[in-house]
């Protein structure tokens, strides 16, 4: 899915893989095994390619049809903020946001305030 995927938004936006890898910073041989589904990006790239392609990693990995996350409420924006912040590992991690209650996404956004609070403490010591 995610090669279909990939290759679908390349072509609507009438770039080459050589283009496409350029902007990401890898070859082109790496965008034509991501589009053949012979290899899957690291969370670094893949996140790369949704904000270039402004999709979701979920959208990407076929896990939902819409291209967006739909940040409409207050705790749906504020987990998906955390989430940016902590980066594209842990966007992975919480592949069924759409499926959560807000309860379940509170606890989320809790947690993830938690990791980055001793990422930030842990950075002022080192």
């Amino acid at each position: 899915m995610f090669g279909k995927r990939i290759k679908e938004l390349r072509k609507k936006k009438g770039l080459t893989q050589k283009s496409l890898a350029s902007y990401l910073g890898i070859s082109d041989r790496a965008i034509g095994y991501y589009e053949n589904e012979q290899r899957t990006p690291p969370p670094d790239i893949l996140q790369k390619i949704a904000d270039f392609f402004d999709v979701s990693v979920d959208y990407l990995l076929g896990r939902t049809d819409k291209r967006n996350i739909d940040v409409s409420n207050d705790v749906d924006e504020r987990l998906h903020k955390v989430m940016q912040e902590l980066g594209p590992d842990v966007l992975l991690a919480f592949y069924d946001l759409p499926n959560m209650t807000d309860e379940e996404k509170e606890n989320v956004i809790t947690l993830l305030e938690v990791i980055k609070a001793k990422r930030e403490k842990q950075k002022k010591k080192g």
